[in-house]
């Protein structure tokens, strides 16, 4: 009962942390959606040297509200999850993911401008479940079977999309930077 309380009291103590990288995320959006979505041009453009500066900014920014809305839920939850252990934990994760999946996506995406947080999002759900094997316990096993169950349709993400709009690649590399976070994470924090 006392692990229980004291997971309690950390999503409650996370809240803020969590509940602000939202609220931000969606100033962001207000502000693209008024500026007609040009801040886009800050995503990630593949082999152009211009579109590195996408590689930190890309996960700020979506194509409408509707894709912002549909990264937001996911990103809260996820956010929260890693929260558990610890700000310094959910930081360095993020900065992980942001950099290796924004540096893959920018050297081997296809064509066109990359934007969103579905590349982080995915990063989070790697790192979720991966990290069971890095640090197992009861908490990690809950919690990455609790996603499995629940957010197990985001695997479809990782195959081809018949909408050319959706930047499988970034899925696929955040993906792949969540693992490679939950690996460095142990040594670095």
């Amino acid at each position: 009962m006392g692990a229980l309380v004291h997971t309690m009291d950390q999503l409650k103590d996370s809240l803020p942390l969590s509940v602000g990288f939202i609220a931000l995320l969606f100033v962001i959006q207000i502000l693209n959606w008024i500026l007609r979505y040009r801040l886009n041009v800050l995503g990630i453009w593949p082999r152009k040297l211009f579109g590195l500066i996408g590689i930190p900014c890309s996960p700020f920014l979506h194509g409408s509200f509707t894709h912002f809305i549909f990264n937001a839920l996911p990103l809260f939850i996820f956010s929260n999850l890693i929260l558990l252990q610890g700000q310094r934990v959910f930081l360095t994760v993020t900065v992980i993911i942001i950099l290796i999946s924004g540096v893959l996506t920018w050297g081997f995406a296809r064509k066109g401008i990359h934007v969103g947080a579905s590349g982080l999002i995915m990063g989070y759900l790697g790192f979720i479940i991966i990290g069971i094997y890095y640090k197992p316990s009861y908490l990690s096993v809950i919690v990455g079977v609790a996603c499995l169950y629940y957010f197990a349709g985001m695997f479809s993400n990782l195959l081809p999309a018949k909408d050319r709009k959706i930047s499988i690649e970034a899925h696929i590399f955040g993906f792949i930077a969540g693992i490679a976070s939950a690996y460095l994470v142990q040594y670095f924090v």
